[in-house]
């Protein structure tokens, strides 16, 4: 058979090596190995300064290719090395713009758009069409069935062959997805048919389809526009548009609409915006509908809209949804669409599709229960922290009591003494928000590595093993942990839970590291204590939750304002008799224990009278921590 000048073998498309040994021409295109040198490089074996494996026959190829059969299902075929395969071509696209020659088969390339196979994935040219032609040589023999069966069951990207068709003996079909045309020109040679030939399956940029690009007449909108008209139900405020194609009014007229073609749902939609822009109800099922692109303009041309039915299309995945996910859905049928097989139950489908519709209460027919959220229309201020909540004095004195010798010895670099404040089978964990981003350029990366964010881990031993068990594991886990300050006075503390046996509690506040390469970096934390009583009036810590996030600008301008006093042994040191005495006459009116109203008499160089001013001011704007009055 003569092409462009080129003549090939009616099955040019097999890999025995009779038949594809060089990638030259002439004589040796059809030459055998009929010598026993040539056998012996055939079997893998060396021969002269030839080394590695010769090329291998048709018969003894078991690299996993596709059989010719209906139920040809693998689609696990891994790509081969071929050294005595045609070399991949960068640029491809380039030579096809400028003499439309095809890439990508080394020694010239072929004549003829159709015969390249030039190579997306590796650099070549930008297509601005974003459509790709598809071309099986011979594809004439193989029923159309079969081939596009086989395709998709290895092709790794879903995809909707558009205007599939035979031209002379070769087969094409349109694609308009780069990552679709990459994967399925990356299937050649790996179909084998019932006679043992292998596929080749090429690919080149293209222009869209030429029927994509016709538009409809003005003679023909005015039909369209009728039609349109009495599927209308004004009552309602619904268009039933279900296979518009077949429509007896606009066949008769020899119209053909077709919503999956550019020019025709624009046509539809411009119609719907200059008409019935406040339509409720659209049917768009049995349409062929692949693509929502267009469909997104109804966010804006018909905004009232609230039930959408998109059955019986060809959606292949849900992300199309994400392009109409403006309407303010309440209705929408999606069932009998290629994206409904992708998910493995009826929870995770219906959850994927109220991410994009969260007001939507009936999908495909059926009832859904009502969406859980808050459905504020008008921006609203979060209303401020308004402190601590104890629920009684005493739980407040045990708990404030705690967190002072705690915190003391977390952050004095020994955290050795932590296991007398353990229970034996206690458990720890530690999180960090969820972010795309790599951690390690975050001042949070020391504590990213061991965080139990469970949106982050899924595997379930990993999970496991992040999870702290033991008051031996939990203490040697937080002594690795880097060396921190805590600003006690940004605690706020919230009781939980609380019985004669059992109290539960969050604290959360700032804290700092002052060491390692995020020294002085200031941080917020949120940390769950469930603890049970311990001796007379101590607690024991059961179960302990860290939360640790980047600080905000308010907290950290708030952090560390006034710096808590260095806990020491001996509350009171050395003093003169009248500052003893001074010291003790404000600890009784202030209500402060020594140790914080010793701080506030030295800070105002021992001036009862001035000290008591700035106390009355600091605990007036509230900005005196609760430890302060533990005595």
């Amino acid at each position: 058979m003569a092409d462009g000048g080129h003549y090939y073998n009616e099955h040019d498309d097999r890999t025995g090596p009779q038949f594809r040994s060089r990638k030259g021409r002439g004589s040796h295109r059809g030459r055998s190995y009929n010598d026993g040198s040539r056998r012996e490089r055939q079997r893998g074996g060396h021969s002269g300064n030839f080394g590695g494996p010769g090329p291998r026959s048709r018969l003894d190829d078991n690299d996993g290719d596709v059989t010719m059969s209906d139920n040809s299902q693998d689609g696990s075929s891994q790509r081969r090395f071929n050294p005595y395969g045609r070399p991949y071509r960068r640029g491809g696209f380039d030579r096809d713009r400028r003499g439309g020659r095809g890439g990508g088969r080394g020694g010239g390339g072929y004549k003829g758009g159709d015969r390249g196979g030039g190579g997306i994935g590796g650099g070549g040219g930008k297509n601005r069409s974003g459509w790709y032609k598809i071309t099986i040589p011979h594809g004439r023999k193989y029923d159309r069935k079969w081939l596009l069966t086989a395709l998709q069951n290895i092709c790794s990207v879903p995809y909707t062959p558009v205007q599939f068709h035979v031209e002379n003996n070769r087969a094409h079909f349109y694609v308009d997805d780069v990552s679709a045309a990459t994967a399925l020109h990356k299937c050649s040679h790996k179909i084998t048919d019932t006679n043992g030939y292998k596929v080749e399956v090429h690919m080149n940029p293209s222009a869209p389809p030429s029927f994509l690009l016709s538009d409809l007449k003005p003679e023909h909108m005015e039909h369209l526009k009728q039609c349109m008209a009495k599927r209308f139900d004004g009552s309602q405020q619904a268009l039933d548009l279900n296979n518009i194609r077949t429509d007896p009014d606009l066949a008769s007229q020899n119209i053909e609409v077709i919503l999956n073609r550019k020019t025709n749902i624009e046509a539809v939609i411009k119609i719907i915006e200059e008409n019935i822009p406040e339509l409720v109800c659209l049917n768009l099922s049995n349409n062929r509908i692949h693509k929502l692109d267009e469909v997104a303009e109804l966010v804006t041309k018909a905004p009232n809209l609230k039930t959408l039915n998109l059955s019986n299309n060809e959606l292949k995945t849900d992300r199309e949804l994400d392009k109409v996910k403006g309407l303010k859905l309440v209705e929408l049928w999606l069932d009998r669409n290629p994206l409904c097989d992708l998910f493995k139950d009826q929870a995770s489908y219906i959850s994927a599709v109220r991410q994009r519709f969260p007001r939507l209460l009936k999908l495909d027919g059926h009832d859904l229960p009502p969406p859980i959220g808050f459905d504020v229309e008008t921006p609203t201020a979060i209303p401020p922290c308004k402190g601590s909540s104890f629920g009684s004095d005493e739980i407040k004195t045990l708990i404030l009591r705690f967190l002072q010798q705690y915190y003391s010895i977390y952050d004095s670099g020994d955290r050795q003494p932590l296991l007398d404040a353990y229970h034996d089978g206690a458990s720890l964990s530690l999180m960090t928000p969820y972010s795309t981003q790599n951690p390690s350029r975050s001042s949070l990366g020391e504590y990213h590595k061991d965080s139990r964010n469970l949106k982050r881990v899924k595997d379930s031993t990993i999970r496991y093993r992040l999870l702290k068990h033991t008051r031996l594991n939990v203490v040697a886990f937080l002594n690795e942990l880097p060396k921190t300050q805590h600003d006690t006075a940004s605690f706020t503390v919230d009781v939980n839970t609380y019985t004669n046996t059992l109290l539960s509690f969050t604290v959360s506040g700032v804290f700092k590291e002052v060491d390692g390469k995020s020294r002085d970096s200031t941080m917020a934390f949120s940390r769950v204590f469930i603890t049970v009583p311990s001796g007379n009036s101590g607690l024991c810590i059961v179960n302990d939750q860290i939360f640790i996030r980047m600080a905000t600008t308010e907290e950290i301008r708030r952090a560390f304002v006034a710096p808590a006093p260095t806990p020491s042994s001996s509350p009171v040191p050395t003093l003169t008799a009248p500052q003893q005495d001074m010291l003790a006459a404000f600890s009784q009116k202030s209500g402060m224990n020594l140790e914080w109203s010793q701080k506030c008499l030295q800070d105002n160089e021992w001036d009862f009278n001035r000290a008591a001013q700035i106390f009355t001011q600091l605990k007036t704007d509230g900005k005196i921590p609760d430890v302060a009055f533990i005595k």
